[in-house]
């Protein structure tokens, strides 16, 4: 039982990580592309380059860097 509840958590925690990783990288690379080029025809191009390679770096770092702020978190806002 307790398995099933680790294997629903870990899953809903990546599931988690995958879709805020496409939704924040597409807003910042956009963001950052339209601010350093502008609209160009090379817009599209470079903003979904630009969005893959965010995406990239950021799974893994949503996937190992969230756990331990989650811990700081819960230890610095207690529950009462």
């Amino acid at each position: 039982m307790k398995t099933d509840i680790n294997k629903n958590e870990l899953k809903r925690k990546l599931i988690f990580a995958l879709v805020m990783g496409i939704i924040t990288t597409g807003i910042i690379s956009f963001s950052l592309i339209v601010i350093n080029l502008g609209f160009t025809k090379n817009f599209l191009r470079a903003w979904l380059k630009s969005w893959l390679l965010a995406y990239v770096f950021v799974i893994p770092a949503i996937l190992f860097i969230a756990p331990p702020i989650e811990r700081l978190v819960n230890s610095l806002v207690k529950n009462d």
